[in-house]
């Protein structure tokens, strides 16, 4: 039971990890393009172009961290042994 254990756990941290890192990535990507609105066309794509990169690096992060943080919980929570 318990290398059954280890595997979901781990599939699970694993999978919401990448879950979370795709996720976080879109999120905060969509959300720093909103500050270039305000420009005209040509700078808003430019401010676009310079702000994507960054953005999705740092949701992917957070979301990678706070996914697989959360699936190794739920993980255990399932597979929890009862006593």
């Amino acid at each position: 039971m318990t290398k059954h254990r280890i595997l979901i756990c781990t599939f699970l941290a694993l999978t919401g990890g990448l879950f979370g890192g795709y996720i976080g990535g879109q999120t905060t990507s969509m959300l720093h393009k909103q500050k270039c609105q305000n420009h005209s066309w040509s700078l808003k794509v430019m401010c676009q172009v310079l702000v994507t990169p960054g953005a999705a690096w740092q949701g992917s992060t957070t979301g990678i961290w706070l996914g697989t943080v959360l699936g190794a919980f739920v993980g255990g929570s399932i597979t929890r042994l009862e006593r």
